[in-house]
């Protein structure tokens, strides 16, 4: 308790430190307000009891930061920008003018993020029309007019871009990632909801299962740690060198390499995707055709949250998001040109295109251990609700490993903000 005190000591002392995580939780205090404005003409009474009842809707409802079980103005989250955003990377890889243009710095990078802000506004109104005739389907929804029709609409995908400025409000001026801060402090937000829930609906004799259950997931914070700090350290050697009559270089040190370079972007990547097919199923389940009611049918069976298929497929697509976005974040022939620059070389390998062979080399392994780590925890929650018998805790692994990152990730914000900070302090003093 003491240290905690020191460090928010600490954290405060700096003024500018301090206005950023005061905007920060600012910003998602607003987003927690609005969450709990709902959209008129929704009976939310019977759209809680039908989340209760549904795995499927729950992880949506998580990875909308908390607003669809309320189905608040900002009922979509932040579904719409992610998928776009995965989008717009795939083109990248495609297309040479959008991976030259994502080449280009500061403004090449504001102009695909552009792109993808556009790209937002048809996914939004997509995803709205199938999120208005899904509750329709369910008497959930009381207006059926053109006019409510349009306005709902239009009022959730308003609610999308909002949401998504929001975030890059906190990212631009706040602490950490602002997309990432928000699906955490849904997640938060519904986690006493979700142990109240098990608390209440577990009887005695389960009672020690829920016990375990809670013994896991503190096993798997704890994995998901190790994981998350877990390295690859690759020694760098740099030759000496004279200049002006002094000697400089013949140094070492190393370049670390996560395991898990991704974080948790594989994950919301992947469950964007595979919930995709169990929105359409459950939505054309509802057509009249029998033909096409009975494919909804199918479709809905085969990718429910609770089926082999789902996890199967769930799985994979976290593993190959993993390898796609490492690939993405991490260049390693920039890297190997910047060693070479620098005078530095890996002993036992050459400068330039085979140092960069070789860091890919490593790479490849150490990655295929944190994609099959991010694998597993996806699909894990799944497998324990089936073994304890506990099917109102829709968190999961998923819900631990962004909560656990982001906050890992928000702390080492912050420590390097106070240590540069700390560095001024000490530099003004000359």
């Amino acid at each position: 308790m003491k240290k905690i005190k020191e460090t928010l000591r600490t954290i405060f002392s700096f003024p500018e430190l301090k206005n950023k995580i005061l905007f920060t939780l600012l910003i998602l205090f607003v987003f927690r307000l609005c969450a709990h404005v709902p959209v008129p003409g929704v009976d939310t009474d019977s759209l809680k009891n039908l989340f209760r009842q549904n795995q499927f809707l729950g992880l949506l409802d998580m990875f909308s930061g908390g607003t669809l079980a309320n189905f608040s103005v900002m009922a979509l989250g932040l579904g719409p920008y992610i998928n776009s955003s995965i989008i717009l990377q795939l083109l990248t890889m495609i297309f040479p003018k959008l991976e030259e243009l994502s080449k280009e710095g500061e403004y090449g990078q504001e102009k695909i993020n552009q792109y993808t802000r556009f790209l937002t506004l048809p996914l939004s109104l997509l995803q709205g029309i199938g999120m208005y005739f899904l509750l329709k389907n369910a008497n959930i929804i009381f207006a059926s007019n053109p006019i409510a029709f349009l306005s709902l609409v239009a009022t959730m995908s308003a609610g999308t871009y909002f949401l998504m400025w929001l975030g890059e409000m906190i990212t631009e001026k706040g602490i950490g990632n602002g997309i990432s801060l928000i699906i955490f402090a849904g997640i938060v937000n519904r986690l006493p909801i979700e142990i109240s829930q098990t608390v209440a609906v577990t009887g005695a004799e389960n009672f020690f299962n829920v016990l375990v259950f809670f013994g896991l997931s503190i096993l798997v914070i704890a994995a998901v740690i190790f994981t998350d700090e877990a390295i690859r350290k690759i020694r760098i050697e740099y030759a000496k060198r004279i200049s002006g009559g002094k000697m400089y270089g013949g140094q070492s040190t190393f370049l670390p390499l996560k395991i898990n370079q991704a974080g948790v972007i594989p994950i919301i990547f992947a469950v964007s995707f595979v919930l995709i097919p169990s929105l359409i199923g459950r939505f054309l389940e509802q057509v009249p055709n029998p033909a096409i009611a009975g494919f909804g049918r199918i479709l809905s069976r085969l990718f429910d949250p609770n089926g082999a298929v789902y996890n199967f497929i769930y799985f994979i697509l976290v593993v190959g998001f993993t390898y796609f976005y490492t690939s993405m974040v991490f260049n390693s022939q920039k890297i190997a040109e910047e060693i070479k620059k620098a005078g530095g070389f890996i002993p036992g390998i050459r400068p330039g295109t085979p140092t960069a062979e070789y860091l890919n080399f490593i790479l490849t392994r150490i990655t295929f251990a944190g994609a099959l780590f991010l694998g597993v925890i996806a699909i894990l929650p799944n497998i324990a609700q089936k073994i304890f018998g506990i099917s109102t805790l829709s968190l999961g692994g998923t819900g631990i490993l962004i909560v656990v990152s982001v906050i890992l990730e928000t702390t080492k914000t912050i420590q390097s903000m106070i240590q540069m900070r700390g560095y001024e302090k000490f530099l003004e003093k000359f």
